[in-house]
């Protein structure tokens, strides 16, 4: 189906165009319960109204010129208030230049403002000049506080160096310079997770316990978060009952990142009692909860009960917003249903949300995989027009999608529209330049184009040299793959398991069987271990080469290493028995495998 722009609706473009799992069917029964009452308008009226009177740049500036011509001065309160709402708007030049104004005209500021300016700087990545700040805290008779380290912490954090943050924190526990709130505990155990060291900072948790400084949600959350991340979810729900048993209350965050923690490990009834445990307690979910949902089924390939779920957002008086509907746009993508995709982003243009440039590069990645390339240029050209600017991505995937269907040279000169509109190629651009130019036999190129990237000083990763390596290989070009492969090491790369496998089904299909057997060999003492893909590779090359007595030799330890022959081994092994050349021994490693087979083995 075609996507065409037919109208325009508020100046938004109008397009043309298995069972529900058990969280699926109980988010359905939820559908009529009501919402969370802290979400609503009136909850939020209170604190808009609170911070009115500075609610943006211009009128905060005004404040502070008004008080600074009025004599007296205002008081440093006021100062310090403004000056607060500033940097939390993330005006941080402004920020500094008017305490740079305070101090010119001799205005003495305190501990609060010197903190306020010491923050602008770490988030403008100038945690050094925040650092030189300490002494002129001095010099004013002020000693910094924990609000000053807190803020150089989170400074350091900022510039990724976690590292730095951590010494400094220690240093200051250790000389007992402050006592670290829970901010400061909080920052730690953020950076520690950060670094995927999630084992210190559930150590720094005990300190806390251990201390005055209670641990709070928020750092119990950033810990289950980073478990989960590292796919040790079943820690993390540990970590999850522990928090309960020391009622320390878990917010709709927590049940948010636990549930989507053990959908990506497809533990769908874990994740329903999370949920039902989690409306137990009054706790109602959010958008966000909603959406991880939506994700997991679709990764399963359930997009249709994934839309269930957006009904019962809706339903429930939620707002999705534009990554909501660009996961559902996905999954039907990806389960190659376009014109089901193109409904949804429809559904989403009446509802006053804009399609962003990911619901287009979705989209366009749909098409360009059922091949309708034209369908997709379309919407590429279609984006400028709708006030989106083109990124790398949809220039990558435009790239692969005219690769994949031969178009060359129409790939190339998209890709020197990209350099000409100002997007920088990614590793990723280069490997399917590499990759397109190599499969549609276009290898002389292919390889220039590696030798000009290498000659610029561009990253030339092991994934493009194997590229190269597998093109001149399906080429019949062994040799020169063989000598490109034999230069891997003086060019500081070293050949993963794919590469390997390529030259040695190069070599294989070439009849070298010895100097395939040699590689693999060679392999291994590289400290490179094969995979199951390596051993059906060099076994298929020996009986194909009717090597039976080294073929059997290889199965066996294919076997004895817990991989499993396919079936285009077993069929050769048999084509081979009902041959003339047939081997007796084919035919006890056929029983026995058999055998093997039925037992489960």
């Amino acid at each position: 189906m075609s996507i065409i722009v037919v109208s325009l609706k508020n100046g938004k473009p109008f397009l043309s165009p298995t069972p529900p799992s058990l969280p699926f069917v109980l988010f359905r029964s939820l559908s009529n319960t009501t919402t969370n009452p802290s979400s609503s308008p009136t909850a939020i009226i209170t604190n808009r109204q609170c911070n009115s009177r500075f609610n943006d740049l211009q009128h905060s500036v005004d404040s502070f010129n008004y008080i600074v011509q009025m004599r007296p001065f205002g008081s440093l309160k006021q100062f310090t208030e403004i000056l607060g709402n500033i940097a939390k708007m993330g005006h941080y030049g402004t920020a500094l230049s008017l305490i740079e104004k305070l101090q010119l005209l001799g205005i003495q500021v305190n501990t609060y403002i010197i903190n306020i300016k010491i923050n602008c700087y770490c988030h403008l990545n100038r945690v050094d000049f925040g650092y030189s700040l300490l002494g002129g805290l001095l010099k004013c008779g002020y000693a910094p506080n924990v609000v000053t380290f807190t803020t150089l912490i989170h400074g350091l954090i900022l510039q990724d160096k976690t590292t730095e943050a951590v010494e400094l924190f220690k240093k200051l526990v250790r000389k007992k310079e402050i006592e670290p709130n829970v901010v400061m505990y909080g920052l730690i155990v953020n950076g520690l997770c950060k670094m995927g060291n999630a084992s210190s900072a559930i150590s720094l948790l005990r300190i806390m316990e251990e201390g005055g400084c209670k641990p709070n949600t928020i750092a119990y959350n950033t810990i289950i978060d980073s478990l989960c991340k590292d796919r040790m979810v079943d820690d993390a729900v540990r970590l999850f009952v522990e928090m309960n048993e020391k009622r320390i209350p878990p917010s709709v965050v927590t049940y948010t990142i636990l549930i989507h923690g053990l959908c990506n490990f497809g533990k769908w009834k874990e994740a329903t009692g999370m949920l039902r445990g989690m409306l137990d307690i009054g706790i109602s979910p959010n958008v966000q909860t909603f959406s991880v949902l939506m994700n997991a089924l679709c990764k399963e390939g359930m997009a249709k009960e994934a839309e269930g779920v957006l009904e019962v957002i809706i339903e429930r008086g939620l707002d999705p917003n534009v990554v909501t509907y660009n996961t559902l746009i996905d999954g039907y993508c990806l389960q190659g249903q376009i014109d089901e995709a193109v409904r949804v982003l429809n559904n989403m243009v009446d509802k006053n949300i804009d399609p962003n440039v990911r619901s287009y590069s979705i989209l366009m990645n749909g098409y360009c995989k059922k091949m309708k390339i034209g369908e997709a240029m379309r919407l590429f050209r279609e984006m400028p027009r709708m006030g989106l600017k083109q990124n790398t991505e949809t220039f990558n995937t435009m790239l692969r999608g005219l690769f994949q269907t031969g178009r060359c040279k129409a790939a190339q000169e998209l890709f020197e529209e990209m350099l000409v509109a100002g997007q920088i190629p990614s590793t990723l651009t280069y490997g399917i330049l590499l990759d397109g130019l190599s499969k549609n036999g276009h290898i002389a190129e292919a390889s220039s184009f590696l030798h000009m990237m290498e000659s610029n000083g561009l990253d030339v990763n092991i994934v493009m040299y194997s590229i190269l390596i597998d093109a001149l290989c399906k080429d019949k070009k062994i040799d020169t793959a063989m000598d490109l492969f034999n230069k891997l090491s003086s060019k500081g790369l070293h050949p993963d398991v794919k590469t390997y496998n390529m030259m040695i089904q190069g070599l294989c299909e070439e009849g070298l069987l010895d100097e395939s057997k040699q590689l693999f060999l060679k392999m291994e003492q590289n400290g490179c271990l094969p995979n199951d893909v390596t051993y059906k590779i060099i076994i298929r090359g020996f009986l194909a080469g009717q090597k039976c007595h080294e073929a059997l030799i290889l199965l066996e330890e294919m076997i004895g290493k817990g991989f499993s022959p396919d079936a285009s081994i077993v069929s050769l092994v048999i084509e081979l028995i009902s041959t003339e050349v047939h081997d007796h021994t084919l035919e006890e490693f056929l029983k026995n495998f058999m055998s093997k087979d039925r037992q489960g083995i």
